[in-house]
């Protein structure tokens, strides 16, 4: 049995990764800072073993491979250890690509806004169709016990990253993937850490497309103009083009609860023009593998969502707590309009954390109130370590936007500020410190208190 080592296996993609390899049949340890849940039950579940730290590892040094994961660089001490031994090292896409998709047929899912919700859709259309894909997907799909598996031949789904590779390969994740059927839902700039502006990006996904064959399918959203440019500079692949604008082949129109593409009725669980766009993009290639649009849009009605994808953690006194991964200006006013859609009658807060490297630095920050202009109350944390000025940036949302400096402080205005019928809308791409768990456990305090 060959060994992989997997440097980072807490990520949501390296832990998939993860899982698959066990499946296939490798033995597979790993190392990573403190896991918890959900990735360290994944793991435990699949009889994973983790070492905590990156204190150089016996188990790196008996494996066959090292896998390093693109959140570790030069100057970790598990990586200069392998660079000394001089292991058999590679990265996570590579691998993946070399051991599981070489004789698949991909279908990769690409874009800044909604990757996981689509992946997760698709997966789920071909799984009802009876097809058993594999996939491997950056969150967790509540239709599958897992995030990740390795499926049957042919079909597999994956969430098509551009974030980069690895120290030592700076191309984007999803050049090794080689897809015949791509979705390219949405394209903006972000990942400022990596990509100085937009242009950069587009290069990326012209490079992806370029790997994708002349049997192949391109899905894509033709109400971005990015992803236009992107494809004036080369084109090799039929495409199927969707989106809002009559002239499209294949027109998305409705409201809330009344989708439709083309001349198909579009069931949404999920609520928002945003879900609406994943789903047509899924549908739409699971079309192109074979799935009738009907049997596509009939196991849409019975999909399930995403964690941390307009996720219900908890009501409370008719106050609900919902979590989302919005940390981008569109991705954040997608998602309070998908809520307001959704209940018009109830109060709408906003609480968000500028997490991701993009807003830390400031990039969106001209953006960010605008984005917020469907609350009716904000609350933001203002980490001490940003060099931008978050109270200036909502200035003009007035006395609706609150500034904390620390958690604590901003847990306790959003408890002042909340009354029953209200969603409480958390977003951030991190574990914003519990903020869930600790708003509905003070929010029950509250309750029993008031009840006394």
């Amino acid at each position: 049995m060959s060994h992989v080592h997997i440097l980072g296996i807490g990520g949501t993609f390296m832990a998939g990764l993860a899982l698959i390899a066990r499946e296939a049949g490798y033995r597979v340890t790993g190392q990573d800072q403190p896991l918890y849940p959900p990735m360290s039950e994944v793991l435990a579940r699949a009889g994973i073993d983790v070492e905590t730290g990156y204190t150089p590892s016996p188990s790196a040094e008996a494996a066959d491979e090292v896998i390093i994961g693109n959140a570790l660089g030069r100057g970790n001490p598990a990586v200069e250890a392998i660079l000394a031994m001089r292991r058999d090292y590679t990265s996570g896409p590579a691998w993946l690509a070399r051991h599981i998709l070489h004789d698949r047929w991909v279908i990769a899912v690409a874009g800044t806004h909604g990757k996981t919700t689509t992946a997760a859709m698709l997966a789920w259309m071909l799984e009802s169709a009876g097809l058993a894909p594999g996939f491997l997907i950056g969150g967790r799909p509540a239709n599958f016990d897992v995030p990740a598996r390795l499926g049957q031949a042919p079909f597999f789904v994956i969430e098509a990253d551009e974030y980069d590779t690895a120290f030592f390969d700076k191309r984007a994740k999803f050049v090794h993937f080689r897809p015949r059927t791509l979705v390219l839902n949405n394209l903006e700039f972000d990942h400022a850490d990596i990509y100085p502006d937009l242009a950069a990006i587009e290069r990326q996904f012209h490079h992806l497309i370029r790997t994708v064959p002349g049997n192949g399918s391109l899905v894509v959203n033709g109400d971005e103009p990015a992803l236009e440019r992107v494809l004036a500079t080369g084109c090799w692949t039929d495409r199927v083009v969707f989106g809002r604008h009559p002239d499209h082949p294949w027109r998305l129109d409705g409201t809330a609860g009344a989708w439709q593409l083309g001349q198909h009725p579009l069931p949404l669980p999920q609520p928002g023009a945003h879900n609406a766009m994943n789903a047509a993009a899924a549908t739409l290639a699971a079309r192109h593998v074979g799935v009738a649009i009907e049997n596509a849009t009939e196991a849409l009605a019975d999909f399930r969502g995403v964690a941390r994808r307009l996720e219900l953690r908890g009501e409370v006194n008719d106050i609900r707590v919902v979590d989302d991964f919005a940390h981008h200006p569109t991705a954040i006013a997608a998602t309070l309009e998908a809520l307001r859609t959704a209940a018009p009658d109830r109060r709408l807060v906003a609480v968000v954390e500028p997490r991701s490297n993009t807003m830390r630095e400031g990039v969106h920050a001209d953006r960010l109130g605008g984005s917020l202009q469907k609350a009716d109350r904000i609350h933001l944390l203002a980490d001490p370590s940003l060099d931008w000025d978050v109270r200036a940036a909502v200035a003009d949302l007035g006395s609706r936007a609150r500034v904390a400096d620390g958690l604590d402080a901003l847990v306790a205005g959003i408890m002042q500020d909340t009354r029953p019928g209200d969603t409480i809308a958390v977003m951030s791409n991190g574990a914003f410190g519990g903020i869930h768990e600790r708003l509905i456990e003070g929010l029950t305090r509250q309750t029993q208190d008031n009840a006394q």
